[in-house]
This record gives structure tokens, sequence and C-alpha cells, in this order.
């Protein structure tokens, strides 16, 4: 965070070996603050401020980092000194970041149980603001092979067909996959159409031979199993 002092001071008055592209170039990106890379990422402030005061600003709004994984563009150019093409280039840039992680995390991820799913899914999950039905494709080491969002919103046997999930697990060689989703409320219990939904998967993979070996539901930081439930 900044010092009170800071926001009168301007890029310009703060020494050029200190500033935040040369500090990368010498040290390495790993050693700049979450602030000093957000300044980066902006390149100007204002009139008024320095780009270091703004991107304080931006951690001030969001509060803490991870909360910029779910900004929207109106929320960010809402923030004072963010213009749209400011607010594009951090969304460009936390997307491109979050996509890497997932990519890593696909490589080498094997679920051997409730846990591992839920331990998988939870970090982008569990503080969602609406619901996300995803879905886990593995191969027969049980390693995952493809993470797909079906589609958002309320879960309903209507909207949720299993020809878009089997059509995808067909697409990938599947041999399982795992279902879930987050309850924005964050109780994970199930609902009525939670359970008629699952069933209604596991029956139609069972005809096409691709097991669903589970439905797991992510509350606040904690999880339901339906295979660990008896639900199906």
């Amino acid at each position: 965070m900044l010092d009170k002092a800071l926001p009168t001071l301007m890029l310009r008055d703060v020494h050029l070996e200190d500033r935040p592209r040369e500090r990368l170039i010498r040290q390495g990106a790993e050693s700049l603050s979450n602030q000093e890379l957000l300044a980066i990422l902006l390149r100007t402030g204002t009139k008024e401020e320095s780009v270091l005061v703004l991107a304080n600003r931006v951690l001030t709004v969001f509060e803490r980092l991870h909360h910029l994984k779910h900004a929207t563009i109106e929320e960010m150019v809402a923030i004072k000194g963010i213009g749209e093409v400011k607010a594009i280039q951090l969304l460009a840039a936390i997307e491109l970041g979050r996509r890497l992680a997932q990519k890593q995390n696909d490589e080498k991820f094997t679920i051997r149980s409730p846990q591992d799913a839920a331990a998988y899914l939870m970090p982008d999950m569990t503080s969602l603001n609406q619901e996300h039905f995803v879905v886990l494709f593995l191969n027969i080491k049980n390693q995952i092979i493809h993470r797909q969002t079906i589609f958002l919103g309320s879960l309903n046997a209507s909207i949720v067909h299993p020809r878009e999930i089997f059509r995808e697990a067909v697409k990938r060689s599947a041999a399982s996959i795992i279902c879930a989703h987050n309850h924005p409320s964050g109780v994970p219990t199930p609902s009525a159409e939670d359970i008629d939904v699952t069933k209604r998967i596991e029956e139609a993979g069972y005809i096409m031979g691709i097991e669903l070996i589970d439905h797991v539901i992510i509350g606040d930081h904690q999880f339901i199993s339906l295979k660990e439930k008896g639900y199906f």
C-alpha cells in the first residue's frame, strides 16, 4: 500500500532505478509488488496522479488481489482514472494469467476422490456470484484432459442437456466425466433439480459408455459430493 504522502507524488519524482519497469529489468518480475505490476500494465497515470497511485486505487477498490479475477469492464471504468483502454488491458492480462494457471493445473491434476475434484475447482468457483455448471473430462487414468463451463445460470433440466456434455466428451475421447456447479448462497446442499439433472446425466453416460464419476456442488469453501451422499 502507498504511504499517505504518496498521492501527491508523480512517477517522474521517483528515482529512475526505483520505477517499476526499471526494477523489473534489474531484479525480475517476481521482485515487484502487486501495485508495481499493476502500474506497469496501466502504463500511465493521470494529470493529477502517478500510475502508482492509480494502481493503488485499483487494489483498494477490489480489496484483495484475487477479487480482480471476477472484475467486469464496467467495474473497472468506474474507478477514477481508469478508461476503457486501461480496463481492457487489465482484463486481458488477468484472463491470460488465469488461463496459464489453469493449463498448468490441467496438465498434472489427477482426480482420485471428491476431495481432489473440490480442491481443483474451489479456488475458481467458491466466490462466483452466478451459478456455473462445469464439466471435467478425464482420461482412463483419471487425469483431467479438458475443463469446460457448459452454461451459466440456475440449474434446470431443460437447459443442462446431456447431449451438450457428451458431445464434448466424445470429441475429447474422455473415459469419464465429473460435473460440478456452485451455489452462490454459499450453502452446497443439493436441490431436487440438482439431483434430477445428475440422474439424467448418469443415465446418458451409461448409454454412451462414459461414466459420470461424481457431481460436486461448491459452496463457500465447502462442498458436497452427490456420489458420496448416495444420490446416484
